[in-house]
């Protein structure tokens, strides 16, 4: 699934259904924001079931979508991507990138130093 990325359609449909994690068509439909027919939700949840992003169950006439992927392995795919594609790989290239636009502060890279240092210890022991 790491060569599969979501249209901006798609990802809104996935965004309420990581919030749901399981959900009939009409619950879908009625979680998102822009509340679009329900018939272009039911396309959209067809396209991401034949992607493999979504798993559906029918129960009777009733079908429930579940998602197959979560929400912060989709993201660490897309970000490992987009450093891949445009930064040679390298994750060091993607956070200078961000401190230079201001999209990361001193601050927040000091916490994630604390946090990758908290890791580290928990995989040690």
């Amino acid at each position: 699934m790491s060569q599969k990325v979501l249209t901006k359609a798609e990802e809104q449909v996935m965004q309420t259904l990581w919030r749901l994690q399981r959900a009939g068509l009409r619950d879908v439909t009625d979680a998102m924001p822009d509340k679009p027919h329900v018939s272009t939700v039911a396309t959209m949840l067809k396209i991401l079931t034949d992607k493999g992003f979504v798993s559906v169950e029918a129960l009777g006439r009733m079908h429930f979508y579940s998602p197959t992927i979560s929400k912060e392995d989709y993201s660490g795919q897309r970000i490992a991507g987009i450093a891949h594609s445009y930064f040679d790989g390298s994750f060091e290239k993607v956070i200078s990138y961000m401190v230079k636009n201001r999209d990361v502060s001193i601050a927040d890279l000091e916490l994630l130093v604390e946090q990758l240092n908290k890791d580290k210890k928990l995989s040690q022991s």
